[in-house]
């Protein structure tokens, strides 16, 4: 019987060291916090131009109930950045031409990691025209 105790206890013991260990996991690991922008129900982003740290990610997330894209202009973001959209395209011109391929659905969210310090601007493409439009800070 005190064998099967200190199994337990054994085991126990080090379930509780590995669960602090995997929780502490991504602030030993200096990973970088996030900012999360919402798509509510009025065709806007909020917040409309949050403010980043270098390496940090942005997850969109899509809580209307219609689908929307997340799209970089191509001439309002840094030059050494890397194209973002919804969808993975490589261009503006390619999100625009293939809208359908990078919507976000309702309940979806979409993320990108900024690399390199700049302003980013960024819209829906179906909701463009009303507005839609947003940018990210990069420090």
């Amino acid at each position: 019987m005190s064998l099967e105790r200190y199994d337990r206890r054994t085991v126990l013991r080090l379930s509780t060291a590995t669960l602090a260990t995997l929780g502490t996991a991504g602030c030993l690991s200096g990973q970088a916090s996030g900012q999360t922008i919402t798509m509510p129900d009025n065709l806007r982003f909020e917040p409309k131009t949050p403010t980043i740290e270098t390496g940090e990610s942005v997850t969109w997330t899509n809580e209307s109930d219609i689908e929307h894209t997340v799209t970089a202009y191509e001439d309002e973001i840094p030059d050494e950045a890397a194209y973002f959209a919804s969808g993975g395209f490589e261009s503006e011109r390619a999100a625009r031409n293939r809208v359908t391929e990078g919507l976000i659905a309702p309940g979806e969210n979409y993320e990108h990691t900024f690399d390199h310090p700049g302003t980013y601007g960024y819209f829906c493409i179906p909701h463009e025209s009303s507005g839609m439009v947003g940018t990210v800070r990069v420090e």
